[in-house]
């Protein structure tokens, strides 16, 4: 059990670490898209950090240290486990359709964006090749990851333990 949950924990802080950068890049400048240095490295970091939110899942349900070594975004989730699935689904349609609802489907599920976006991590990584589908929605992607990795860290609790003798 400590193996596995410490695993997971970092994983899933790792996953929270490069959320928290990608927010950091300056808002692009749409006046002059030359100046904005930063074209395709959200799409692939944000895309890394679902792939480490999902891997922690997947060390959590399994209590296997070694999650998939896959970069597929929905094959990640569908390895999940079936209750692990569905409580991200339920929260999903709760906190993130509301403010990012899709016109493409009745039943908008996170199934939906994680298969739009299932390679972004390669495709965006390696933009030069041309690949056959350069869109992202960045703003229903952020806030899935966000529910995901909120939805993560409910499953433990870090308590302080102090040592019983003095140091």
């Amino acid at each position: 059990m400590n193996a596995r949950l410490t695993t997971a924990i970092r994983i899933g802080e790792a996953a929270r670490a490069i959320l928290h950068k990608t927010k950091r890049f300056p808002e692009p400048d749409f006046e002059d898209l030359s100046k904005h240095e930063h074209v395709g490295v959200e799409p692939m970091l944000l895309a890394l950090a679902m792939e480490l939110a999902l891997k922690a899942w997947f060390v959590f349900d399994y209590d296997d240290p070694e999650p998939a070594k896959l970069h597929n975004l929905i094959k990640l989730f569908e390895s999940l486990k079936p209750e692990s699935q569905e409580k991200l689904d339920i929260e999903f349609k709760a906190s993130v359709v509301p403010y990012h609802p899709s016109c493409f489907y009745i039943d908008y599920s996170i199934r939906h964006i994680l298969q739009q976006h299932k390679d972004a991590f390669l495709d965006w990584r390696y933009l030069h090749e041309g690949k056959k589908s350069m869109m992202f929605d960045q703003g229903a992607f952020e806030a899935t990851l966000e529910m995901v990795l909120r939805e993560f860290e409910k499953r433990y609790r870090i308590v302080p333990v102090k040592p019983l003798w003095p140091s």
